[in-house]
């Protein structure tokens, strides 16, 4: 039987176990996966971790959820962002951003949503709903109607 293109279904922990004891016994890999119903793409993928941790490593497959996310901001720069608003409260996610820059040689550390998201995080930005965005041409086919009888 040709294993190209065949499917193999997630391996439990008692499969990775079966595979590693199978081949602690025999020393053949193919003979280990044949016998546990597994890929050897499967087997070297979780050798690593067999060779480190042996076999409390194939317990559980680690999560593939990154430590740390890019939005994510240090709680220095969010503290920065919250004194700024507080004591300029008048000043809007532009000017913050760009006295953030300024205040550590013109680096961008924060884009202007990072901005906002800290800021309403923190209570400190109201949303303003009745107001829908246009865009400049707009507003000037609405003043040249209003100007006309």
């Amino acid at each position: 039987m040709s294993t190209n293109h065949t499917f193999f279904p997630r391996s439990t922990a008692a499969q990775r176990k079966l595979l590693f004891e199978t081949w602690e016994a025999t020393g053949s890999v193919s003979l280990a996966c044949e016998r546990a119903h597994l890929s050897q793409v499967t087997f070297y993928h979780w050798k690593p971790r067999f060779e480190q941790d042996c076999y409390a490593g194939l317990e559980q497959p680690r999560s593939h959820r990154p430590k740390t996310f890019a939005w994510q901001k240090s709680s220095a720069i969010e503290a920065e962002v919250i004194a700024m608003r507080t004591a300029h409260p008048d000043w809007g996610k532009q000017r913050i951003a760009h006295e953030i820059a300024k205040a550590h040689n013109w680096v961008p550390l924060v884009s202007l949503n990072t901005v906002r998201r800290i800021l309403r995080d923190a209570g400190l930005w109201i949303e303003v709903e009745g107001q829908k965005k246009t865009k400049p041409d707009q507003k000037l086919a609405k003043q040249g109607t209003a100007d006309r009888p």
